[in-house]
């Protein structure tokens, strides 16, 4: 039997009429249901959810449609017969409801064998005892907490531990070892020593998970306060270097005549720390990620200087679109954010130096657009030294880039510009069809610009142009 307890869950007002109306439409129907799962762990923590997971011992799609009816008219249910799960969109909330059940696996699949079960079958099925806890919402113990595996003592604690046995737990599903990294990366907990011991000894499991279900744990990961707990979690379980051996290149410090370089993965975590600090965006964390991926191909050793990495931008640029499409990320204007910024992270840097000219200044805000403000955060994220005074260094450094772009820019107008004379004009000019001597024209015209040999204005560009098409052997037509 398992024991219960009054527990009171800070709801809003409008949940609580909602679970008020799910119970009332539970007795109508005659069917024991229970609030259970995230929104339960979420509302102990304080933190905010929107998402209710309903399980009740009998059909879950009947109750939906009965809650729906309570609730009024004109609300839909979407259900899925297969799963035998529905769900109701109220208001800002996203309600779920499922009969209870028991799972047995396979070995070579991830999706379990499901029959009807009882809610102790349900919550013995469930990943992690803070995942586990349910919350009647019957008449006769409305309101008590049923807690099987002291999931609100593991809460207490910080910790993930699974229900039953580890080894079982995450070789019934493999995704519950991603899922445990991902909560401790998302709650900053502890991963219970018998629990984590068992995904390094099941990580090639992972295997048998679909990319695309690895994938959204790893950007819930990346998205996480600090993905560098994460991120390290999957490099200490085994897991990265199944799902993502390129990081693992970057791993270690290697000394060649008493000289070592950094040691790049856990350099670039700390970057990714400090993006997340800054920036919620995603792409802009994996920019952070991937932003020394290149370093490992052009890491070289040099007797004069020690340890190089000549060309890593854009080697790292080039390996981007490959990691995207081998992780299922996707290949439109994300990806090529990412692909940029990778590219480009090095060439604010050279800016700090003395004597930049302006045709410098212009080309870097012509080439990063209005993505130049994520690239000064990643430049900014990208100094990790312990010396304090040379960070302080480098920051003013930045600063006083960003001063020279900012000037150049009200000067120029040069961010996200393109050459006054266009390629339909140039063709006009010469009578000329697409063609390669009218991409040699344009880019003539832009690079005069960008290197101040001519103002950025129409008439100065158009006798450029009819200058530069002397040397090409072409004239205006008549």
């Amino acid at each position: 039997m398992i024991s219960k307890r009054p527990i009171d869950i800070p709801c809003t007002l409008q949940e609580r009429k909602v679970l008020e109306q799910i119970a009332m439409a539970a007795r109508e129907l005659g069917t024991p249901c229970y609030l259970i799962g995230g929104f339960v762990r979420d509302k102990l923590l304080n933190r905010r959810t929107k998402d209710m997971d309903i399980v009740c011992v009998g059909d879950g799609i009947a109750l939906a449609h009965q809650v729906a009816a309570v609730l009024g008219a004109n609300v839909p249910v979407s259900f899925f017969k297969t799963y035998g799960t529905a769900q109701i969109k109220w208001n800002d909330l996203e309600i779920e409801f499922v009969g209870a059940r028991k799972e047995s696996y396979r070995d070579h699949s991830r999706n379990p064998e499901v029959e009807a079960g009882t809610l102790q079958d349900d919550q013995f099925r469930r990943d992690f005892t803070i995942n586990a806890m349910a919350v009647s919402l019957n008449e006769d113990d409305y309101g008590s907490l049923l807690d099987p595996f002291n999931g609100l003592a593991d809460l207490e604690a910080q910790l993930i531990r699974t229900p039953l046995e580890p080894a079982q737990t995450f070789s019934d599903d493999p995704l519950r070892m991603m899922r445990a990294i991902r909560f401790a990366s998302q709650l900053q907990f502890t991963i219970y020593p018998e629990a984590f011991e068992a995904i390094r000894q099941h990580a090639h499991r992972i295997k048998i998970v679909s990319q695309e279900r690895i994938t959204d744990e790893l950007n819930k990961i990346m998205l996480s306060p600090r993905p560098s707990v994460g991120l390290d979690l999957l490099y200490q379980a085994g897991l990265l270097k199944i799902i993502f051996p390129q990081m693992i290149d970057l791993v270690g410090v290697e000394m060649v005549e008493g000289k070592g370089h950094k040691d790049n993965f856990y350099h670039t975590l700390q970057v990714v720390d400090n993006i997340s600090r800054h920036s919620k965006d995603l792409w802009l964390r994996w920019a952070a990620l991937l932003h020394d991926i290149g370093k490992p191909a052009t890491k070289r050793f040099e007797p004069a200087h020690g340890w190089t990495f000549h060309g890593h931008d854009a080697v790292g640029g080039k390996m981007v679109p490959r990691i995207f499409a081998r992780l299922k990320l996707p290949q439109n204007e994300k990806m090529r954010f990412v692909k940029k910024l990778v590219e480009l992270h090095l060439r604010p840097i050279s800016l700090t130096k003395e004597n930049i000219t302006d045709s410098a200044i212009r080309r870097l805000l012509f080439d990063a657009g209005d993505d130049l403000e994520a690239l000064m955060l990643l430049c900014e994220a990208d100094i990790t030294s312990k010396n304090k005074a040379k960070v302080k260094r480098y920051l003013e450094n930045f600063e006083l880039v960003r001063e020279r772009l900012k000037e150049v820019e009200e000067n120029d107008r040069i961010r996200n510009w393109q050459p006054p004379v266009t390629g339909e004009v140039i063709m006009e000019t010469f009578g000329l069809p697409p063609c390669r001597q009218v991409g040699d024209l344009k880019n003539a015209i832009r690079e005069a610009i960008l290197d101040g040999e001519i103002p950025n204005t129409y008439e100065a560009a158009y006798a450029f142009m009819l200058e530069k098409a002397r040397t090409m052997n072409l004239s205006p037509v008549k």
